[in-house]
């Protein structure tokens, strides 16, 4: 029975191998279809299977279908401007409204749960806009997907979500011309921006009553080797949600375009989040967060640094920064390749 993929049930099984349009295999005859098999379908774009249905479940599609890209930008636009809004509320009374929190987490909580395509969104939220404010929301969404991955039960990957989403609400208090400065910053003014964890833990506190939120916002830029801020406290000093927090900091920050630097490629930063694991960035969500990514990059338009367009078709098995790639009619493996690399991966609703 030929069957669409969002009408998948667990338990159906394949009845013959399976392709993405590239010709590389995704899964085999016999395969059972539970939500990780369907939404490996669906990151590489197959429309119809043919299975033995399953009749006895019930199976809602919302994890596998299509993205509502305008809706789901909607939901993201509007938490940004009202991030805004905490933002200069906090610039000029020291602290914001509760409430005005919870309206904004709610249809955030309703998007993430219901779309699993972490780099999908990632990319839609990649924007030339005010940086703090698209930074606090990556920040939130990743910090979300990443305690899922790690086991963490709904209830508490959404406090981490929101934890991760004022994470920098200290920076309301530092002036402009340091903020939004394009040049190095003097030692001073460093010592000025680093105020900005101490600062959001009174903040949220003060806002919220939320201890572990605020020690988010305090720690997550403390480091396993001491090397971080305010306090340079070591590893198992910092507080398990600060870890992840972190993790989805810095990625974030380093694929993003800021005043002083511009953004660096998706996966290439995966490769320096690993590289930082060893000594600074914790090693169990760094790792989490690396193995979850890196599937969804999977049929995804890129450009290599020779101008030519292509698709990410498969993860190579050992050099997991450097996929094949399909140009056109040919093949290209960037672990043989060395000479190429991806510069850019597009989002699935830029043309």
């Amino acid at each position: 029975m030929k069957v669409h993929v969002t009408d998948l049930k667990p338990g159906d099984r394949l009845i013959a191998d399976t392709f993405n349009r590239h010709g590389v295999h995704i899964l085999a005859k016999g395969t059972a279809l539970h939500d990780a098999e369907i939404a490996r379908l669906v990151q590489h774009s197959i429309d119809y299977v043919e299975v033995h249905t399953n009749v006895d479940d019930v199976y809602s599609s919302a994890s596998s279908a299509a993205f509502l890209f305008p809706e789901i930008k909607s939901t993201f636009d509007d938490a940004i401007l009202m991030f805004e809004s905490l933002f200069h509320e906090s610039i000029t009374t020291g602290r914001f409204e509760s409430g005005l929190v919870e309206d904004i987490m709610q249809p955030l909580f309703n998007v993430l749960a219901s779309q699993k395509d972490a780099v999908a969104l990632l990319l839609l939220l990649n924007r030339d806009a005010n940086y703090t404010y698209v930074h606090s929301m990556q920040v939130g969404m990743l910090s979300y997907y990443l305690s899922l991955w790690m086991g963490y039960p709904h209830i508490e990957a959404s406090a981490i979500c929101q934890a991760g989403y004022l994470h920098d609400i200290g920076k309301s208090t530092i002036p402009g011309e340091i903020l939004n400065k394009p040049g190095r910053l003097t030692k001073e003014e460093y010592e000025v921006i680093k105020m900005h964890t101490v600062n959001g833990y009174e903040i949220i506190r003060n806002s919220l009553g939320d201890t572990l939120a605020a020690t988010a916002a305090l720690q997550h830029h403390e480091r396993g080797d001491g090397s971080g801020y305010p306090h340079g406290i070591k590893e198992d000093e910092i507080h398990p949600w600060s870890r992840i927090i972190a993790v989805a900091d810095v990625y974030s920050a380093m694929t993003s375009n800021r005043v002083y630097q511009n953004k660096q490629e998706l996966i290439n930063v995966l490769k320096e989040l690993y590289a930082l694991s060893f000594g600074q960035l914790a090693p169990e969500p760094t790792h989490t967060f690396i193995r979850n990514m890196l599937p969804y990059f999977i049929n995804k338009r890129i450009r290599l640094n020779n101008g030519e367009h292509g698709y990410i078709v498969m993860n190579h098995p050992t050099d997991f920064f450097r996929p094949l790639i399909r140009v056109n009619d040919r093949f290209i493996d960037l672990s043989a390749e060395r000479d190429l690399h991806i510069e850019e991966v597009f989002s699935d609703s830029e043309t």
